[in-house]
């Protein structure tokens, strides 16, 4: 069964003009459930991720600055939201949605977080709408266990996973790879393990051939016992920051090929949406939901 994670305050606990299109947390799951995709069963509300967890990837300082809500006003700004207690709440919910789904694909090879994916989120700051980095806490918790030895992040949000980069330039049992917008967020790159800049206005084609070729080589290459995927719909056309011109249809693609090499060479996934801003939700919502679709033909 396909164990997705899911919980209230995905989108109720971001303040107030900041709720869309952060909408799709709430209508992302309604749309699944209407069309029959998933069932109720399918859905585990994670808990609040404890400050232990937290401080294997955050420094204390950003960690007491932000449970004490002293934060200064320019990291506040870089974080892009006001700052409020429920924020920091919402982000230790949706990091342990992650490391919950990274046991849940452990045993049944797929998860799905409905938010994640704050790859922005450094070890000592946020930034860019990401408070703390989900994929790096839960690799980092698995790592402390002795669960996997070795993972890779695939990155394939629109916007370069600077923060996990960093985080991880120096942890040899952690390969980072994020394919991006080379012009796009952030201005200032950090060094992933493999970085690939795309070009303004890269449609399906190429984007998909490109993929295509490094993926299944990369998991010989790196051997990962989990893969983290960050399945950002914001490589969209319609995307209003994106700067990619990928159809829906490319993005399903994309999203088949990522699922189906890991399937093909057996290796766990745990998937965390990441981002997406299609002025229309339709194009947002289906964009997302295939993520889904694709796991249920692919894995059940």
């Amino acid at each position: 069964m396909l164990h997705v994670a899911w919980s209230p305050v995905y989108q109720y606990a971001l303040p107030e003009g900041h709720r869309f299109p952060m909408i799709k947390y709430e209508l992302l799951p309604e749309q699944l459930l209407y069309e029959g995709t998933l069932k109720q069963e399918h859905f585990f509300e994670p808990e609040m991720l404890d400050a232990e967890a937290i401080l294997l990837t955050h420094t204390e300082g950003y960690w007491d600055h932000l449970r004490h809500q002293t934060l200064s006003a320019k990291d506040v700004r870089k974080i892009g939201f006001p700052m409020t207690r429920a924020l920091v709440d919402r982000g230790r919910h949706i990091a342990m949605g992650t490391l919950r789904c990274a046991r849940h694909a452990m045993q049944h090879g797929i998860a799905i977080n409905t938010a994640g994916g704050t790859h922005h989120a450094f070890a000592d700051h946020g930034e860019g709408f990401c408070v703390f980095n989900d994929v790096a806490i839960a690799a980092h918790v698995l790592l402390k266990e002795g669960t996997v030895n070795q993972i890779l992040v695939v990155d394939l949000d629109v916007h370069q996973g600077n923060g996990t980069a960093r985080i991880f330039r120096d942890e040899p049992r952690v390969f980072t790879f994020s394919m991006h917008g080379e012009k796009n967020y952030p201005h200032r790159k950090e060094a992933s393990d493999l970085d690939i800049g795309l070009a303004d206005g890269m449609d399906d084609r190429p984007y998909l051939d490109i993929l295509t070729k490094t993926l299944a080589p990369l998991i010989e290459r790196v051997q990962p016992q989990l893969v983290f995927y960050v399945a950002g719909v914001d490589v969209l056309a319609t995307d209003k920051l994106g700067r990619l011109k990928l159809s829906r249809e490319g993005c399903r693609k994309r999203d088949h090929i990522v699922l189906q090499t890991c399937k093909s060479y057996g290796v766990p996934i745990a998937i965390s949406m990441g981002g997406g801003y299609s002025e229309r939700l339709p194009d947002l919502i289906e964009a997302h939901a295939n993520t889904y679709r694709v796991a249920q033909e692919l894995y059940f």
